[in-house]
């Protein structure tokens, strides 16, 4: 039986599921062709508009990754958790103004596509191959996972499996309509999801303030989430001591205070929002300025996706300590779903709603990048040189389907263990494998004419290969006195290294190898991007938005330093 869900809620789903539904078909026969090609499918042909660029972004990057991952940190966590939206902010900030110019100049379509420009076929097909296998078994199934559980503890806790299907299908629905259909659907996703998330932070504040018997004031909640949760308000934890409690050596692997500034954030985000198939793809089919005000635009709208996606996390926090909140299913990651447990009839609908659309969002989103990487960068080039537009849209959407059935099969069991130390540290951290060498291949691509393709199938292989050492070996092989940062005992009681400080130290050693070995080479590599005067100029336009997003997060740290 569906036991949380009133009639209101069920409408009110129902209302946004044929809105979405409904404008994704009404788009696609409004822009079809009579024959799809592979730019109109992949990159909606330069359509998009700087605020459908924008939405799109933002519905692509926020899912249940966000929603129950991020919430469940804040839980745990507190506030220091919003570092991954608000420094993504500063870094789409350097990817406008400096990434985007190099993609448009060189017509850049995929990532893959980058990498046998600027280095060879090998590098491109080796991390064709690592992205594949990222998007499908570490995206795919941590979204459908995380969502599934989310919205199954809605409906009774009896229709997990069923929920994870209904999911792949509605993302496989507006995926096969191409990129157009993906990016202004994206545009009612974003909206579903900022007004439902805002609601259910609102409610929750609420919640929190009539508990407290302080009426229904959400300001007066917020107030006392800052005074019963003082140390869940910092953006900086202290670095442990010998007297540290367990719980805060724990959060401090998570978040490893200032250093994580000076390590793996900036890896982290610059990697994800600029040398990504799935997220650069939205602005790849526009003009510069189109691309730079979109993504602009996104930079602000993640300003306030903590107050979405934390706030309620650090609401279920302090309600579960003072004994107002039922215990939690699926540990920290509950946190967001017992919250939605007390909405009243209708907005817990509308809170469903807003939740199904940040997961379909980036479900989609993955999905067509997997298909895009797979037809043109693997399929075209080494399986079927000589197929046609017609026959390579047709493989991409084949692909979609078999990568969703993939995803869905490898989380039926949470195979991959998803459920162990909550979504978002998942995701983050097995991400962080491939990042550095990425971020480092792409960097030194972009801004360093002497790299050469040996060096970048190096920087591949090398930058994993440190991920893994300074993850799993170094904590073993040199406990606390781990060079360079000390490792700390997590609650299993093993050194472990944190890991957004492995992904710093992995970056380091990777450049250092690359730089080395380019300078066997030639001065200037045959392959190197010459940028040209004035590629990266903006306009007054772009300089008064980049202002006044760094005048907010400036007010931000100041506030929660």
């Amino acid at each position: 039986m569906i036991n949380q869900l009133s009639t209101a809620d069920i409408i009110v789903f129902l209302i946004y599921f044929v809105v979405v539904a409904g404008y994704g078909i009404w788009i696609y026969n409004q822009k079809k062709k009579a024959v799809t090609d592979t730019k109109d499918f992949f990159l909606a042909e330069g359509s998009l508009t700087w605020w459908a660029i924008g939405a799109s972004l933002i519905a692509s990057n926020i899912s249940a990754e966000q929603f129950i991952g991020m919430s469940g940190n804040g839980f745990f966590v507190g506030i220091a958790v919003a570092a991954y939206e608000w420094i993504a902010a500063l870094a789409l900030i350097i990817i406008a103004v400096w990434f985007i110019p190099i993609y448009l100049k060189n017509k850049i379509y995929t990532m893959p596509q980058f990498l046998k420009i600027r280095y060879n076929e090998t590098v491109a097909l080796i991390m064709a191959i690592f992205w594949l296998f990222l998007y499908v078994f570490v995206n795919l199934t941590s979204i459908l996972y995380l969502g599934a559980i989310a919205i199954d503890g809605l409906l009774g806790g009896q229709y997990l499996h069923t929920v994870m299907v209904a999911l792949a299908i509605f993302a496989i629905i507006i995926t096969l309509g191409g990129m157009k259909v993906i990016g202004y659907t994206d545009v009612i996703q974003v909206g579903v999801l900022i007004i439902g998330g805002l609601a259910t932070t609102y409610m929750a504040l609420t919640l929190v303030s009539e508990k407290f018997g302080l009426g229904s004031d959400a300001i007066a909640g917020f107030k006392v989430l800052m005074q019963d949760a003082p140390d869940h308000f910092h953006m900086i934890l202290d670095k442990p001591t010998a007297d540290s409690p367990q719980e805060h050596i724990d959060k401090y692997l998570i978040l490893p205070g200032i250093l994580m500034y000076a390590a793996g954030q900036w890896i982290v985000n610059l990697n994800y929002w600029g040398c990504n198939q799935y997220i650069t793809q939205r602005a790849l089919g526009a003009d510069l300025h189109t691309a730079r005000t979109g993504i602009l635009f996104a930079g602000f709208l993640k300003l306030m996706m903590p107050v979405i996606v934390m706030l309620p996390g650090i609401a279920a926090y302090v309600l579960h300590k003072n004994g107002h909140l039922p215990q939690l299913t699926g540990g920290m990651d509950g946190a967001y779903s017992a919250v939605l447990s007390f909405l009243p009839s209708g907005l817990k609908g509308l809170s469903v709603a807003a939740l199904t659309a940040a997961i379909v969002a980036s479900l989609a989103g993955k999905a067509n990048s997997i298909s895009t990487i797979f037809t043109l960068d693997i399929y075209k080039k080494y399986i079927k040189r000589e197929a046609d537009e017609t026959k390579m849209v047709w493989i991409g959407r084949l692909t979609v389907v078999l990568s969703m059935i993939i995803a869905v099969m490898f989380t039926w069991e949470d195979t991959l263990g998803i459920g162990g130390a909550g979504g978002f540290t998942f995701i983050q951290k097995y991400t962080g494998y491939i990042s550095p060498g990425v971020f480092a291949i792409f960097t030194l691509g972009m801004f360093w004419k002497r790299t050469t393709g040996a060096a970048a199938v190096a920087g591949i292989l090398f930058g994993f290969a440190f991920c893994v050492f300074f993850n799993e070996f170094a904590p073993t092989l040199f406990g606390n006195d781990t060079f360079f940062y000390t490792a700390y005992r997590n609650s299993a009681g093993e050194y472990e290294i944190p890991f957004l400080i492995s992904m710093g130290l992995s970056f380091f050693f990777t450049v250092a190898i690359m730089v080395a070995m380019s300078f066997a080479g030639p001065k200037v590599h045959p392959r190197a991007f010459h940028h040209e005067k004035g590629m990266f100029n903006v306009k007054p336009i772009t300089v008064v938005q980049i202002v006044i997003t760094l005048l907010i997060l400036m007010a931000l740290y100041v506030k929660f330093w």
